[in-house]
């Protein structure tokens, strides 16, 4: 929870400002852009040395000077033995100084850079006054060292020091947080990069920089949360308006305007509700530095660039893209895949992915959009300190689709052809739970065919419980099942919707991407060379479902909140097919510690190794795991505020 200047500062009201839209534009461009010079104003004495304190006992070293948070230029640490201090830090990204937590005086946290086969040796020092941990996210290591409290270890005490320590058996680009409250949110979270043992990379690059996005809140975290509980689009400025409703006449006509807000209104849902926080409260930073201040990544003319890009922020999907260049996206979560080229990538807090560039011009600017299209973080890369690109203008906000709602049964389930150019197109508006309003022919279902269908689905299956299935034989589960299995749980308070005919395609770049013009990067593109790491079918199924209720703000596995629930058990060593069927209106990107999500296509064939999966709305994935690391483990929705109000299970591997 964020700390405020007087620990015994009571609680605040909830106060409800006036929507963004209604602030003077000054303060509107304050929390888009930020401050040129926003980062941390000075250390309170809790947090250590205000520098980064370097590989100490004789292991490590870095590279050039340390920087304080919000450079933009903080140091790498490279070795086998690390010092981490946590602390708090006065930071100000708006005008308005808050308390940050931060790693060694610095948000983010100094990248860590490790040689593959290497024992690493991590001291993590709390100087907080609550407890604190680090989870090292995507790294296979012992369920002790995983760094989750209340699962793999108690937590570090305020005061006290917890050594990590673990064998390094991968290579590429990760990174770590904490794992205990909302301190990820307030600034608890750093960079990882894995040289392999050989020394060579397979996509060779003559120069790398490490990209870490973020989102930034002045707000308490546990106050944005208890907003969103009273109000669950409480954020969302992009409501639909007058200027909309007409627009939407002249261009389909009177009634279809009218069924399609009817429709909407009877299922008590919000078109343009994509994320849970906007830049109403948010500003988006790249390495720690606002729009404004300009983040810079040199170059010299000629070399291939590698980015190494990681989404750090707790609540924000990114589309990315560099005008006047192309993406070879060479890697993702870690993992090398067949190099694909694109215009532009989204992916959601957890995930990374590392792409080459061949920049020829000055300069070029690095445009990461939020999926709500409230807001951005931006940097350059350029030949020398001082330049900038044009930035471009943000896209149009579209609303969600039937298809997002209803998947297959709409009959658009499916995005053939161009992965960057497929799917619907939308209109103006904002979303909080995934998508946009598509063509005419959505609307053409009317308000019955809409509501029919959810109540359809709270008829079908309600006196079955298929959390945990039983072995099957082996060709029936040769290919991925179709069939919805919801569970008992799922017919209660804690969901709002349920969705019998997900779609399964993986060639749908998602909302706000579609038809957009440009090449965009989806799950279809990527191939994870070398295939699966275990050759064996799966001998079970276990199908979880993606639930939620907006209005209540409660998010849950199977209708059930994390409170409420029991471990998930794997046996140990056997070979399973998880299928995740999404049936909210938001994407989720879901992550399993301790073991590779292995995503199959649709047919069952192997697809990439991922160790976080985004689920789209209404969509039903399904990848395969070996079990092969005892102990417990955590399993939980990467947007902070969903794991908080409830979707987040343990695993247990025994």
């Amino acid at each position: 929870m964020r700390r405020h200047p007087s620990p015994g500062r009571p609680a605040l009201p909830l106060l409800l400002p006036d929507p963004l839209s209604g602030l003077p534009d000054l303060r509107r461009r304050r929390f888009v852009q930020g401050l040129a010079a926003g980062g941390v104003v000075a250390g309170l004495g809790l947090g250590g040395s205000a520098w980064a304190q370097h590989a100490g006992h004789g292991g490590g070293a870095r590279d050039g000077q340390p920087a304080p948070a919000g450079s933009g230029a903080g140091p790498v640490l490279r070795g086998t033995e690390f010092d981490l201090v946590i602390g708090e830090a006065l930071v100000n990204y708006t005008g308005k100084p808050t308390i940050a937590t931060t790693i060694n005086g610095m948000l983010p946290g100094p990248t860590l850079r490790w040689r593959e086969g290497d024992t690493v040796t991590i001291r993590v020092t709390n100087r907080l006054r609550e407890a604190t941990s680090i989870h090292w996210h995507g790294i296979i290591l012992p369920y002790q060292m995983d760094g989750v409290p209340g699962i793999s270890f108690p937590g570090i005490p305020p005061g006290e020091t917890f050594t990590y320590r673990f064998k390094v058996a991968q290579t590429g680009s990760y990174w770590y947080h904490s794992h205990s409250g909302f301190q990820e949110m307030t600034g608890v979270y750093g960079g990882i990069v894995i040289d392999p043992a050989s020394g060579h990379e397979r996509a060779h690059a003559d120069r790398d920089h490490t990209v870490l996005l973020s989102d930034w809140t002045d707000e308490d975290p546990m106050r944005v949360l208890n907003k969103l509980k009273i109000q669950g689009d409480y954020y969302n400025y992009n409501q639909p308006t007058v200027v909309d409703f007409f627009r939407d006449v002249s261009r389909d006509g009177l009634k279809q305007a009218l069924d399609k807000r009817r429709m909407w209104n009877q299922m008590r849902m919000n078109p343009t509700d994509l994320a849970d926080l906007s830049s109403a409260t948010l500003t988006h930073l790249a390495n720690g530095v606002t729009p404004a201040g300009n983040w810079t990544g040199l170059f010299r003319r000629g070399e291939t660039v590698r980015l190494r890009f990681i989404n750090g922020s707790g609540n924000t999907f990114y589309d990315v893209r560099i005008p006047g260049l192309k993406l070879r996206v060479v890697q993702v979560d870690g993992q090398d895949i067949e190099p694909v080229t694109v215009d532009e990538f989204r992916f959601g807090p957890g995930e990374t992915c590392d792409a080459i560039v061949t920049p020829q011009d000055d300069a070029y600017t690095l445009f990461a959009q939020s999926m709500d299209r409230t807001g951005y973080a931006r940097g350059t890369l350029a030949v020398r300190a001082g330049l900038s690109a044009p930035v471009p203008a943000l896209d149009r906000a579209e609303w969600l689709t039937m298809t997002d709602m209803m998947g297959a049964m709409t009959g658009h389930g499916g995005h053939s052809g161009d992965s960057g150019h497929s799917g619907d197109s939308g209109h103006s508006g904002h979303s909080g739970h995934s998508g946009h309003s598509g063509h005419s022919g959505d609307s053409g279902h009317g308000a019955h065919a809409g509501h029919g269908a959810m109540r359809m689905a709270g008829m079908d299956h309600a006196g079955m419980d298929h959390s945990q299935h039983a072995m099957a034989p082996a060709d029936a589960l040769r290919v991925p099942s179709k069939t919805a299995r919801h569970a008992r749980t799922e017919y209660g308070a804690s969901t709002d919707m349920r969705v019998d005919m997900a779609r399964t395609n993986l060639d749908d770049p998602g909302i706000g991407l579609r038809n957009n013009g440009r090449r965009v990067l989806t799950l279809a593109d990527q191939h994870t060379i070398g295939g699966a790491m275990d050759a064996r079918g799966p001998g079970r199924e276990v199908e979880l479902h993606l639930t939620g209720n907006m209005e209540r703000y409660t998010w849950s596995f199977d209708g059930v909140e994390f409170g409420k629930s029991t471990p998930i058990y794997f046996k140990h060593g056997e070979r399973l097919r998880v299928i995740l069927h999404n049936d909210t209106m938001m994407t989720h990107p879901m992550h399993l510690h301790g073991m590779w999500s292995e995503l199959e296509a649709p047919d069952g064939s192997f697809q990439a190794r991922r160790h976080t999966i985004p689920v789209q709305p209404a969509q039903r994935i399904s990848f395969l795991v070996t079990a092969d690391a005892v102990g417990r483990w955590a399993w939980h929705c990467h947007l902070m505020l969903h794991m908080d109000a409830g979707m987040f299970r343990e695993v247990v591997v025994a």
